[in-house]
């Protein structure tokens, strides 16, 4: 059923300005240092500092931060609820923020479905007529095609048998299923979800999110605001939004155990550094220097054996980090690491100081280093006594 109601959509085409898209951007969805600052009595408040995004088609991408992060804030800029005060929002060959209100409306109408946590129904209206409502605004289907098609999203939604009722007649999680298909309408490419179970029991919770997923699997791209932790382990992708900034993607995905304000004061204070294709990164038995967190390419963990050869111990890629056995147990490094020789390696970073901060203010990290330094402790020495067994053998 889901296949019949939405187009089967072309590839993008490359652009004019070297990009997928007419603007030059390569991703569905950008934002290029995008700020938002409020007027407040007590003077200018910055919601957003300084935002880069990109999210592919097909994505199911979830924005986790706590309230007053900038979540919400962040996916209106998406949907040109808000505007930004500086910076680009770039969406398929659209510029939305140089948009007209007309235009904005017309635009959202047609590439957004948008999904809301109160649902936003409207009471007087049957529930197929709420679903019609974006059909005849936009005319993006014939009229005689719109009611069918409604119904067909109800079914889509397991909600066909109670098409013509008004909405106060259903229950929260009904009404929500009914938003769904009516953000659905007009087959738009994204879907918006703002807090979409917020206010639903958790078994409720999941069915709907369970649609979601659905949608996603059949290349919707879908960004949505979420407080429920374990629902957010389920998207393709987390953004992690803390103080109005994106927390750098690979400090969330190899340091879960930090809050959101200590992956983003990690991302502040993180240096880049980029390590050509077989140059070494550390070197075994110097004093550690640096934690290191892989953004792209391959990392090489080697070992000496007697006699002088390498053993490759291990092979990281990006969201996995290194250099915290040295750190962390205050000796030097028992491996040396370098690039591997086919690619360039990038690198997030963080000097001892740092390291020893985030060990001393988060127990669950501390725990974690802990853990883990072990287990790569043991695994080397398990490695090397392995390969010296193999060699007399």
């Amino acid at each position: 059923m889901i296949r019949s109601l939405f187009k089967k959509r072309k590839p993008a085409q490359r652009g004019q300005n070297g990009g997928l898209y007419h603007h030059g951007n390569n991703h569905l969805i950008e934002l290029r240092n995008v700020v938002k600052t409020y007027k407040t009595a007590a003077g200018g408040f910055t919601a957003l500092n300084n935002i880069d995004l990109e999210i592919d088609r097909g994505e199911f991408v979830g924005i986790i931060g706590k309230s007053g992060s900038g979540k919400s804030t962040l996916i209106n800029m998406v949907a040109g609820i808000d505007r930004p005060t500086s910076g680009d929002v770039l969406v398929g060959d659209t510029a939305v923020h140089t948009l007209s209100e007309n235009e904005m409306a017309r635009w959202r109408g047609r590439n957004l479905g948008i999904v809301f946590q109160f649902f936003q129904l409207l009471p007087t209206l049957s529930v197929v007529e709420n679903i019609m409502l974006p059909m005849d605004f936009c005319n993006t289907f014939p009229l005689r095609e719109r009611k069918k098609r409604a119904i067909g999203l109800l079914e889509m939604v397991e909600m066909a048998s109670h098409a013509y009722k008004l909405p106060s007649a259903l229950s929260g999680g009904q009404q929500q299923r009914v938003a769904i298909a009516r953000a659905l309408a007009n087959d738009p490419p994204i879907v918006i979800a703002d807090e979409p179970t917020g206010n639903l029991d958790s078994k409720t919770a999941d069915s709907v999110f369970h649609l979601f997923e659905r949608l996603a699997s059949e290349g919707k791209t879908i960004v949505m605001v979420t407080h429920d932790s374990s629902l957010a382990k389920r998207v393709t992708r987390t953004v992690i939004i803390a103080d109005g900034e994106v927390v750098n993607e690979y400090v969330a995905q190899a340091l879960p155990s930090l809050t959101p304000q200590q992956m983003l004061e990690a991302s502040r204070k993180a240096q880049t550094l980029v390590f050509a294709p077989g140059a070494p990164i550390i070197q075994q038995g110097s004093v550690g220097e640096h934690f290191f967190i892989i953004t792209k390419g391959v990392a090489e963990v080697a070992l000496k054996r007697e006699g002088g050869t390498d053993v490759i111990a291990a092979r990281m890629t990006p969201g996995q980090y290194f250099g915290e056995i040295s750190l962390f147990h205050n000796r030097r490094t028992a491996a040396s690491v370098r690039a591997d020789v086919n690619t360039p390696v990038e690198v997030l970073a963080l000097d001892q100081e740092s390291f020893h901060s985030l060990v001393a203010d988060s127990p669950l990290f501390r725990d974690a280093i802990q853990n883990v330094s072990q287990a790569r402790i043991e695994h080397n020495e398990r490695t090397i006594a392995e390969n010296e067994l193999g060699q007399q053998g």
